[in-house]
């Protein structure tokens, strides 16, 4: 088999209310703003902020990795003054913990008046560094996932769910062969 269902669409959606229920009575009155790390958390903060009962902004930043030791840089900055404001970063997955240590210092130099941290996905395993993560959906093992924001090579992120790669040479060499498995009544217009 190419690949399992890691995390059900059904149990994401649970874990996503349960997020957005503890959101909002964190942040009850202080109206934050979630700053979405694009692209692989956009799916996530649109299912998100949807469950967070209280008045919230979203903005994005969009960060690129260059060079052999993979230097981060903002490739898109925010819009909005984060300058006195209560300020939740949106991740997809935390890995090692450097990009989000790196993010952390970046929100910290403008002054947020609170900075907290919402991940979808923590890969524990892979931790480097220690970054504090205040809202946590699902911890992961090292497993390669697609689904629901997280891609490979640029697609996939459409997928309701998050699906593990088993065979990854196999996947490597027809990654079309995910779609049948993954969502067989849209399968066919899922293609890469």
């Amino acid at each position: 088999m190419i690949a399992a269902e890691a995390i059900s669409e059904a149990d994401i959606a649970e874990r996503i209310t349960e997020l957005g229920e503890r959101i909002a009575h964190d942040y009850q009155g202080l109206r934050p703003v979630l700053v979405c790390v694009l692209s692989g958390s956009l799916v996530f903060l649109a299912d998100l902020i949807r469950r967070i009962p209280i008045e919230c902004e979203a903005d994005f930043l969009g960060l690129t990795k260059f060079g052999e030791g993979g230097r981060v840089r903002v490739a898109m900055d925010t819009a909005t003054s984060l300058a006195s404001r209560h300020v939740l970063i949106v991740e997809d997955i935390v890995d090692t913990g450097l990009t989000l240590r790196l993010l952390r210092q970046m929100m910290e130099e403008r002054s947020c008046a609170s900075l907290q941290t919402v991940s979808l996905l923590d890969r524990t395993t892979r931790r480097i560094v220690d970054v504090p993560i205040e809202y946590r959906g699902f911890e992961v093992g090292d497993e390669f996932l697609v689904g629901y924001g997280l891609d490979w090579k640029g697609a996939f992120r459409n997928l309701r769910s998050l699906w593990a790669i088993l065979d990854f040479a196999s996947f490597a060499a027809d990654p079309s062969e995910l779609l049948p498995i993954a969502d067989p009544a849209r399968g066919d217009r899922l293609a890469p």
